[in-house]
C-alpha cells in the first residue's frame, strides 16, 4: 500500500502478483486538481500513477489494463495524445467510457490494474 491520503481507500492494494491502483485525477499534493484543461490533467494523472507504481518498486511497463473515464468523450484524442507518451513499448489493455461527475471535477479519471513480478 502507498499514502493515506484521508480517504476512505487505499491508494493501491497488492493481491498476490497484481497490484490494484484506485482511479487517479489530476491531483497535485495541495489536493486539488491541475489547472490547464484535460491535456493538464491527463499529464498529472500518469505522473501520479507512475508515483504510485515507483513506491511499490513497479513501472509503467508493468500496468497491464487501464480503464479512462472522461467527463466529455470529446476529449478523447487529447487524452490519447498524452496517454501514449507514457507507453512508448507495448500497450496495456484498456477501456475508455464517458462518465458524469468525476471526483472533485476532474476532467479525467483513470485506474490501472499492474503485474508484480515474481
Amino acid at each position: 500500500m502507498t499514502a493515506d491520503l484521508g480517504y476512505p481507500f487505499s491508494e493501491a492494494v497488492r493481491v498476490g502478483n497484481i497490484l490494484f491502483l484506485s482511479g487517479q485525477v489530476g491531483i497535485l499534493p495541495d489536493n486539488t486538481i491541475i489547472e490547464g484543461g484535460v491535456l493538464a490533467e491527463t499529464r498529472q494523472i500518469m505522473e501520479n500513477i507512475k508515483t504510485v507504481l515507483g513506491a511499490n518498486g513497479l513501472g509503467m511497463e508493468h500496468i497491464a489494463k487501464c480503464t479512462v473515464m472522461l467527463d466529455d468523450m470529446s476529449q478523447w484524442g487529447a487524452v490519447n495524445e498524452v496517454y501514449a507518451e507514457y507507453f512508448p513499448g507495448p500497450k496495456p489493455a484498456r477501456s475508455a467510457f464517458g462518465a458524469d461527475g468525476l471526483a472533485l471535477g476532474a476532467a479525467v479519471e483513470i485506474e490501472c490494474i499492474a503485474h508484480v513480478p515474481s
